[in-house]
């Protein structure tokens, strides 16, 4: 069995918002699939997600720990796809990031 890619996303949106936000983005992970046609499954147990995806003849299994600063994605890559690891870990932690992202802080002010 491979050794699970760990990808640790930091936020500071406390558990619950966090949670919210990854629940309403579920239906827009087909779309993240390369190959068209993706099966994609969740079920929550407390603050871990259960995620599988399966597209293009391949399975991936997901656990996805909420916690109050940091999301936790561990990712089960079969064999065949262990070998683009790194370039899944950078999108993961790109969209995921950009998922978490604490649009309520105001950005930097200009000057008139």
């Amino acid at each position: 069995m491979t050794k699970p890619l760990v990808v640790d996303l930091p936020h500071s949106l406390g558990v619950e918002e966090a949670r919210r936000r990854m629940e309403g983005s579920m239906g827009k992970l087909k779309d993240h699939i390369p190959g068209g046609s993706a099966d994609v499954s969740s079920e929550w147990e407390g603050d871990r997600m259960q995620l599988i995806v399966k597209a293009m003849g391949q399975e991936v299994s997901c656990n996805i720990d909420v916690m109050e600063t940091v999301v936790r994605v561990e990712v089960m890559l079969p064999g065949m796809l262990s070998f683009f690891g790194s370039q899944i870990q950078g999108y993961l932690k790109s969209v995921g990031g950009q998922l978490l992202e604490d649009k309520s802080k105001p950005g930097p002010k200009r000057k008139s």
